[in-house]
């Protein structure tokens, strides 16, 4: 079967509800230029949910928004700081922003302020750290879920680059609960055709479940659970059965008979019930309708259409059991979610949950949009999240993608219930089968499952204690640039610093020499006399298989069996420097290092 195109055409439509009120403009925002970079900051807007970042030319404009080329149509970020690094050196350039309240609506820009960043300077970032000063629970929005293929590839026979399919995609969901702590699964396609559940003999429903069965059970096998996404349509079922999706051919159509739509759901939900017991499911699982309705590629129909479908089936859910959890709508580009709150607040369906996607950014801040239809108790989960939404692109392989997956996750956390890295495995073929080991696939982990760089900040964030330390930041690019995540181990004393340094801008994505700091962290509040050091580190020469393979491949696309093995050899967690011991000396210790962009540390003090 040939490879099939996906072409990104942009969510459809604006609100199918009222739009929220256009915003203020944020008040006295700030640039601090510094070496190859402005940094933005301006005071929170109540009822934003991002900011559009502008720059012209000239005081007079015109202005236009910013894009760090992550690949979305939303530019907005949450938050400040923002450093702008499509920049030259000595250049000066005016700067506003407008606040978002939802990402179809600007409102009016700031007063602008000018800034030229500079050719050199120190670059230098002071970190400080109070270990007897705990700001709460450390927060881990990559622990409730994380995004797969298809789980039904995981029972798949065939192999990819000499590599089992089944058994990998298998071992490395494992490999996430196990190492990243992570809980469940969310996956499309559990109603496709290729296990079997649903088809019309002489016009009537045939059920079959012994396939979503043999999924699940091998799911809950290695620890994990599934978010049930309710999709595709069963092509017998489907209204329009030749609008597929991906190399597997879902049917992305709304039902020809809503009334055996219903009782499809209805129907497997007690079969889960029944299979699993409704304790299980009640406190570890949860359904959420469709993928992407927003875009023509994944729904033949309209909004209407789909709003049809979510109180079909979320009443569906509940009829089984009303403590069930149901959410969507599970949009691209953060589109339609305030719209279901509101058709939740006009109809009374059940939304336990709101999700939607993005990709190049941090996930956006749909506190207040809930805020405004008093929904607060809806949690709010980012079902597929990552660096850019194109398969193939090289961003995909590169510390890069790890430096931000470590500043998305740091801003998600405290915010959001989950943000769902997509997705664990480059085992994957929506759009075919990989063809080379370093293919741009979206995974953590490759074919063969070795550890990517963001694999590894991964890793480098799960490290961090139960307790978050609050940090202060200073110097140029601070919070822009360079940001930290402190934690501490209330019993054993133990103190670690997660560090990156990092752009937006992808531009940058291979790395940017006058983007490099230097980086001064001093830990205060220190008990202990003295204590071990250690240093772990992802950079373009360290923890960076990547790199690994392509000094070594001589432009192969598979390694042979000896490449294998220097691969799996080379596959570690790297230091920056030897484990060593230092005198905390009036309860402090204070450590300096060059911190490049992009790159992310780790910095462990054990009481010695």
């Amino acid at each position: 079967m040939s490879e099939k195109e996906f072409t990104w055409e942009g969510p459809r439509g604006g609100h199918f509800a009222a739009a929220p009120a256009v915003l203020d403009a944020p008040a006295g925002l700030a640039a601090r230029p510094g070496r190859a970079q402005v940094t933005l900051d301006w005071p929170p807007v109540p009822g934003a949910i991002g900011y559009l970042v502008h720059r012209a030319d000239a005081p007079e404009g015109p202005y236009a928004p910013l894009d760090h080329r992550g690949g979305d149509t939303v530019l907005a970020v949450p938050h400040p700081p923002y450093a702008d690094t499509q920049v030259e050196a000595g250049r000066t350039r005016w700067y506003a922003v407008a606040a978002l309240p939802d990402v179809h609506t600007t409102g009016p820009l700031s007063a602008a302020v000018a800034a030229a960043p500079e050719a050199a300077g120190t670059a230098a970032v002071a970190v400080g750290v109070d270990a007897a000063r705990p700001v709460g629970p450390l927060h881990r929005p990559w622990r409730p879920m994380i995004g797969s293929e298809h789980l039904s590839h995981m029972l798949s026979l065939d192999r990819v680059g000499g590599r089992p399919i089944g058994g990998e995609l298998t071992e490395a969901l494992r490999v996430v609960h196990d190492e990243l702590g992570v809980a469940a699964v969310r996956a499309h396609g559990i109603l496709g055709d290729d296990l079997g559940t649903y088809r019309e003999v002489d016009g009537r429903p045939v059920v079959d479940f012994a396939g979503i069965d043999r999924v699940y059970d091998r799911l809950m096998g290695i620890g994990l659970r599934p978010v049930v996404e309710l999709a595709y349509m069963p092509r017998d079922l489907a209204r329009d059965p030749d609008h597929l999706a991906f190399f597997y051919e879902g049917v992305s159509s709304p039902p020809k008979d809503w009334d055996r739509w219903a009782e499809l759901v209805r129907d497997l939900v007690q079969h889960l019930v029944d299979r699993y017991g409704l304790d299980e499911l009640r406190e570890h699982w949860a359904f959420e309708v469709w993928n992407e309705p927003n875009l023509e590629y994944f729904w033949s129909g309209d909004a209407e259409d789909y709003l049809r479908l979510y109180d079909t089936a979320a009443r569906a859910v509940r009829s089984v059991d009303p403590a069930l959890r149901v959410g969507g709508p599970a949009t691209a580009a953060v589109g339609w979610v305030e719209d279901l709150v509101v058709h939740s607040e006009k109809t009374g369906v059940p939304l336990d949950f709101v999700s939607t996607h993005l990709y190049g950014s941090p996930p956006l801040d749909l506190r207040p949009a809930l805020a405004r239809h008093g929904r607060e108790d809806a949690a709010i989960w980012w079902t597929e999240w990552g660096v850019n939404p194109r398969l193939s692109n090289p961003v995909a392989e590169s510390v890069y993608a790890a430096a931000f997956l470590a500043r998305g996750m740091r801003s998600a956390a405290g915010r959001i219930d989950a943000l769902s890295w997509w997705v664990a495995s480059d085992h994957f073929e929506e759009l075919g089968r990989p063809a080379s080991l370093l293919h741009g696939g979206f995974g953590l982990l490759t074919i063969g499952n070795l550890r990517k760089p963001r694999f590894w900040a991964l890793k480098l964030l799960e490290r961090l204690g139960p307790e978050e330390l609050a940090v202060d930041l200073d110097g140029d690019g601070a919070g822009g640039l360079v940001e930290a995540w402190a934690s501490r181990d209330p019993d054993g004393g133990r103190v670690a610093v997660a560090l990156w340094n990092v752009t937006l801008d992808q531009t940058r994505s291979t790395g940017e020499p006058l983007l490099d700091r230097w980086v001064t962290l001093r830990v205060e509040g220190l008990a202990a006399p003295a204590y071990e050091v250690r240093h772990l580190r992802v950079d373009l020469e360290r923890s960076n298989i990547a790199a690994f393979w392509e000094a070594m491949s001589d432009g192969a696309d598979w390694p042979d069996d000896d490449q294998w093995a220097a691969l799996r050899e080379a596959n570690r967690l790297e230091e920056l420097e030897p484990v060593r011991r230092v005198a905390a000396a009036g309860g402090a210790v204070e450590l300096a290092f060059a911190l490049p962009m992009p790159s992310v540390s780790l910095v462990e003090l054990v009481p010695a």
